[in-house]
């Protein structure tokens, strides 16, 4: 009986996420703070909830119901997609150009990241492949210049 709701609620799920993502990225404004060390405070803390989110979008497991497996997907996309959006608001002219260089490369990484998963281009394409590692190496880059 469980089985039978595990679809449609995680595709309900998946909807509802979709549209509060929607509406988020739609009526926020500009992040970028004030002053340079500030700057690279916002940064560096929009870059670990990205990571945050990724992680926890691409790591859910809903089960092996086909619906449900979809929507943990479309979450993962968006969060990798949208994540590239909301690090690219983030950045503003008192960023530290070292930073803020990284962060717009790992940012426009996730949105074609993003953008080649939502076409169901596989992880195992070369060109998503290499994706992937300069999106890792990027990330790395950029934890070295928050420390």
């Amino acid at each position: 009986m469980l089985s039978n709701w595990a679809a449609p609620v995680a595709l309900l799920v998946a909807l509802i996420a979709v549209a509060l993502a929607g509406w988020a990225l739609a009526t926020a404004g500009p992040g970028a703070p004030a002053s340079a060390g500030d700057s690279k405070t916002s940064v560096c803390d929009a870059v670990e909830t990205v990571g945050k989110a990724v992680q926890i979008q691409t790591n859910a497991d809903l089960g092996p119901d086909p619906v449900a497996q979809r929507a943990v997907a479309g979450n993962a996309r968006l969060a990798i997609f949208g994540g590239g959006d909301y690090l690219l608001r983030m950045l503003g002219p008192t960023t530290p150009k070292d930073l803020g260089d990284a962060v717009r490369s790992f940012a426009t990484n996730l949105q074609d990241i993003g953008m080649n998963a939502l076409a169901d281009v596989p992880n195992t394409d070369p060109a998503q492949a290499a994706r992937l590692r300069d999106g890792e190496a990027t990330r790395i880059q950029i934890a070295q210049l928050c420390k």
